[in-house]
């Protein structure tokens, strides 16, 4: 399938509305930081109010992700983003208020849509059919590459050329604005059989591998965004190249995306593919932390991007394999709260280790947190596909019965075949 077999009526819509949700999510860190820059302690104030926003969004994924109703899943997702609006427009009015008033705004408008990204990527897979589940991806992940390469410089530029508050604003309407668009999209997506918690708990439990391998390919944008102005320094580049770098790696990424998209199948399981681009990609930036000239660690950067979209992406389509239906929309919420997770855990450890060793030596002690990390998420996952049950182990064994005719005994062995695939499709699922 093409991706123009995409371009329908409800796939424009999901977009229109991812967009206008999803911007005021990629713009929040900096928005957050420029917004009290003046008042005393201004950027520390700042970083503290974005950690509050991102430990909103890390907690709040998994828990709203699990109450979710696949059949009826619209409720929820307008009163997270109508919650995220308030929160961004109470901190676009309220500037000048207490720091725990603006702490208690930043946590809520982080909390509130967590879920959302999670149920919008359900809701986009049941729009299309099965066999253009890898193009929506893929066209999902090159939007979101575009929406985050965009997010700063319009943070940046309405704070410093209007006024700190105005990003804010901006950003609580146009997530007030993504609401009405959900009236034009399905209230849910249909799931196979109802779960009760503890079974969709235990789903979700066993695709942990699949979580760690996700996280670990995103503590690598956390090394390249956080470390590469340290880095320039370090060799004497100037401080301003780490805008246009930073651009060409979300550029490479959303044309990784966009090729990944291009063929429905690539060789391989998914395991194998997730855990050579995830290494790849870390080569990529451990040359970035080696290389000395400004035109090789471009090429190292963009390199790098081009290979972890498609690194994401292997990781949704597991979970897809991986969780049924009505699990999908917590899974995808859950790998939400696991990348984010890794990006703080990696960006924590970096700004540490800054204090004490080169920038160039932090970013090769993350490049090996993230090689640890990728090591156990894939022994996990190869574990977890070895306990799926051969066909011959899922089908029982029929019974011989005195007198039945060899028709009959056909049609036994037919059902009984049938009844393993059933069960082995189950299991992937």
């Amino acid at each position: 399938m093409s991706y123009r077999e995409l371009a329908t009526r409800p796939v424009l819509v999901w977009s229109a509305v991812t967009v206008a949700g999803r911007l005021p999510v990629a713009m929040a860190p900096l928005a957050l930081v420029f917004l009290v820059r003046e008042r005393p302690g201004g950027y520390s104030f700042g970083a503290v109010l974005a950690a509050a926003y991102v430990i909103g969004e890390i907690v709040a994924a998994p828990v709203l992700g699990l109450r979710m109703n696949a059949e009826r899943a619209r409720p929820q997702l307008v009163a997270g983003l109508a919650v995220g609006a308030a929160g961004f427009t109470g901190l676009g009015l309220l500037p000048g208020a207490h720091p725990v008033v603006l702490a208690v705004l930043a946590l809520l408008a982080g909390a509130g849509p967590a879920a959302v990204p999670g149920g919008l990527r359900a809701l986009l897979t049941s729009l299309v059919p099965e066999r253009a589940v890898t193009q929506a991806m893929s066209m999902e992940s090159v939007l979101t590459f575009g929406i985050w390469a965009a997010a700063p410089a319009l943070a940046t530029g309405l704070a410093l050329g209007v006024a700190p508050a105005v990003p804010l604003l901006l950003m609580g309407v146009l997530m007030a604005v993504s609401v009405p668009g959900l009236w034009g999209l399905p209230s849910g997506w249909q799931q196979t059989a109802k779960e009760d918690g503890t079974s969709l708990r235990r789903s979700l439990l066993r695709a942990w591998p699949v979580y760690v391998l996700g996280a670990a390919s995103l503590t690598l944008l956390a090394l390249a965004e956080l470390i590469l102005p340290a880095l320039l320094e370090q060799r004497g580049i100037g401080i301003g190249w780490a805008g246009p770098l930073l651009a060409g790696f979300s550029i490479g990424s959303a044309v990784g995306a966009f090729v990944y998209g291009l063929r429905g199948n690539w060789p391989g399981p998914l395991a194998v593919q997730s855990l050579v681009l995830v290494l790849a990609v870390a080569s990529g930036v451990a040359l970035v932390a080696v290389l000395p000239w400004t035109a090789a660690i471009a090429v190292a950067l963009v390199a790098a991007g081009l290979l972890q979209a498609p690194a994401m992406l292997t990781r949704n389509l597991a979970l897809r394999e991986l969780l049924p239906p009505s699990a999908l929309a917590a899974g995808y919420s859950v790998m939400y709260a696991a990348v984010g997770a890794g990006y703080a855990a990696s960006g924590t450890l970096a700004g540490g280790l800054l204090k004490v060793v080169a920038p160039s030596t932090a970013i090769l002690c993350g490049v090996g947190l993230t090689v640890l990390l990728t090591a156990v998420g894939a022994v996990g996952e190869w574990r977890l596909l070895g306990e799926r049950p051969k066909p011959q182990e899922a089908a029982p064994e029929a019974p011989e019965i005195s007198g039945a005719s060899d028709t009959s005994d056909a049609a036994d062995a037919s059902d009984a075949a049938d009844a393993s695939d059933a069960a082995v499709r189950k299991v992937r699922r």
